[in-house]
């Protein structure tokens, strides 16, 4: 049986990420908290945290810190069911949920789900925002209850819901176009066109220039523009052409402030919310949250659509 202070310093230490910051939440000195959890790693026989700067879980820290969180996650929801509304009173310091987001749904379609979530339970939300091919990684490790991924899987003791498509259009401004596409979009002429890419991970502009174009082994010559809103304002300044999303572009491409690379081209990406395998009324109403949003503002999922990338592996063109 775990001590519940004990469990507590963990929780503490890894989300903080110091043995200080930890201390000053629980109200405690530093060298209790490194007492607790070296009586922790005594009981478990293994060593729990990695002293640093952030302090990091081992992988055996990993399984104990998601065993804290899912513990600590129910008692707040029973608490509110023996108690409800004690979560919106004054004073009251429920611990955040943790989520991990990718960079388009969050300037797109996330933040009202989570205004929702947030409005119904009184719970505040902390976002780790990571690419699609990676944030479930952040829910194998326990540091999050749930994550919008491209991964179609289940994780290991998680739930998968397919939430939808988003629909990309590569984009250029009118001037970028007619300077480096003269004669139309050529192998020859994507080889020296700045490209934009959201960062190392990004694919979504060569599976595009592969599989929609029809050109394989280009070397893309692009600069990394890593956040979104930023990735359509640099496709409007002329410094590239890029895979931007939808919502974010249709508007500019009405007025004409935009253009489509290849006109009537593009390519939709899947989608999926995985989180814990609980009986939480807590994950229920986020889950109810995000997928009513996403009905709202996706495309519909392909049944069996599996994906990966900056953005996630393109499961269809069009055009």
């Amino acid at each position: 049986m775990n001590d519940y202070l004990q469990l507590a310093a963990l929780v503490a230490v890894l989300r903080e990420g110091s043995f200080e910051r930890a201390a000053a939440v629980l109200h405690v000195t530093p060298s209790a908290i490194s007492q607790r959890i070296k009586q922790l790693e005594e009981a478990v026989g293994g060593l729990l945290v990695l002293r640093g700067k952030p302090c990091t879980p081992t992988r055996l820290g990993e399984r104990y810190y998601r065993h804290a969180l899912q513990v600590e996650l129910l008692e707040s929801d029973l608490a509110e069911e023996l108690a409800p509304g004690q979560r919106r009173a004054k004073g009251t310091n429920a611990p955040p949920i943790a989520i991990a987001v990718n960079n388009d749904s969050l300037a797109t379609w996330v933040l009202p789900a989570l205004a929702a979530f947030s409005d119904e339970t009184g719970l505040c939300v902390k976002l780790e925002v990571d690419d699609e091919a990676h944030t479930a990684e952040w829910l194998r490790t326990g540091r999050v209850l749930g994550a919008i991924t491209a991964e179609a899987t289940p994780v290991q003791g998680c739930l998968v819901e397919p939430l939808g498509t988003m629909r990309y259009r590569a984009t250029a401004s009118r001037a970028y176009a007619r300077r480096w596409f003269p004669h139309g979009v050529t192998r020859e002429a994507l080889s020296i066109a700045p490209a934009l890419l959201f960062d190392r991970k990004d694919a979504l502009e060569t599976r595009f220039v592969e599989r929609v174009l029809g050109f394989r082994n280009v070397a893309l010559v692009a600069h990394g523009i890593p956040s979104t809103p930023a990735f359509v304002e640099a496709t409007m300044l002329g410094l590239g052409w890029g895979m931007n999303v939808e919502p974010l572009v249709i508007e500019h491409l009405r007025r004409g402030r935009l253009v489509d690379l290849v006109e009537g081209k593009s390519m939709t990406v899947a989608l999926y919310w995985q989180h814990w395998r609980l009986e939480s009324t807590t994950l229920a109403a986020l889950t109810r949250a995000l997928t009513k949003q996403a009905r709202l503002h996706l495309g519909k999922a392909r049944a069996g659509a599996s994906s990966s990338g900056r953005r996630p592996k393109a499961v269809g063109a069009q055009g």
